[in-house]
């Protein structure tokens, strides 16, 4: 049977940095989280001029793993783990921030020196209470080791993580997630399944879609009822999404500048922790 939608969340812009402004569907003041979905922010198309400074220096995360999905441009990503890599296109990066980790990222340097289109969205996935202290990690998947999915004509979608339609995604997740990204054309209509008791939701990076007889227009992030299975999609216009599934982390949640915790207390120790130098240091 076909899931109902509970929420459609608009992505209103929300400043990050001195030069950086993002789409933010999640949190959203009519609905916080779908743990483990705690905040999507979508950098939509920027033009970077040749020359510029735009890296986001490094800044500590706790009890989550930040995961970006690039959509165009090139990111570079450098953490305190000591991994240090590149990400183009279509590929994905997940880093574990475990009990703790500094990082850095942004254009790479030769988006930087020659210009060009930079977008992206980044997913702050949680992690159950009893992982939250584990040692950091870090995982990528390029745009050719991501598995086609629910193949037909004018769809391009590709399993970045999780188990669908046969296929395992590349990225391991503590806890079960899936994560499809990718294309359909206009007039292209696609079943999606889902887990019943799973949190679905669909974002509209761009284009137009049609679900249950409703238009949902580009930044829109769609949360489903629970149950339930089916999702069918109609893509009004050529569209680029991201969808998500996942079982549920029924824990509370405490979230916080760059900290994702199960407490107050424990978000609190967080910040402490950074000031008082026990994420260490990252030269970018």
């Amino acid at each position: 049977m076909k899931k109902k939608i509970q929420h459609i969340l608009a992505g209103r812009e929300k400043q990050i940095t001195k030069e950086d402004t993002v789409r933010q569907p999640l949190p959203h003041m009519d609905f916080r989280f779908a743990n483990p979905f705690i905040v999507l922010h979508h950098m939509a198309p920027k033009d970077i001029t040749p020359n510029q400074e735009l890296r986001i220096h490094p800044h500590p995360h706790r009890g989550f793993a930040p995961v970006t999905f690039q959509l165009q441009g090139e990111g570079y990503h450098k953490d305190s783990a000591g991994h240090d890599e590149t990400v183009k296109a279509g590929d994905v990066q997940w880093m574990f921030a475990g009990k703790g980790i500094l990082h850095s990222e942004g254009p790479t340097k030769n988006m930087l020196e020659k210009g060009g289109v930079q977008e992206l969205i980044q997913l702050w996935i949680n992690v159950p209470k009893a992982h939250k202290w584990d040692e950091p990690t870090y995982q990528s998947a390029t745009k050719e080791q991501q598995p086609h999915v629910l193949q037909q004509e004018g769809v391009n979608l590709r399993l970045a993580s999780g188990s669908y339609d046969g296929k395992t995604g590349p990225i391991k997740s503590l806890t079960p997630v899936i994560s499809i990204v990718g294309e359909i054309e206009q007039g292209k209509q696609v079943q999606f399944m889902a887990t019943p008791g799973y949190w679905t939701l669909l974002y509209i990076a761009k284009g137009r879609v049609n679900i249950n007889q409703e238009t949902i227009e580009q930044y829109n992030l769609v949360v489903f009822e629970k149950d339930n299975e089916e999702v069918i999609l109609t893509a009004e216009k050529d569209t680029q999404i991201l969808f998500l599934s996942a079982e549920p982390i029924d824990e509370p949640v405490a979230a916080k500048d760059n900290f994702v915790m199960n407490t107050a207390e424990e978000t609190n120790q967080a910040i402490e922790d950074y000031k008082n130098g026990v994420f260490g240091s990252l030269s970018f």
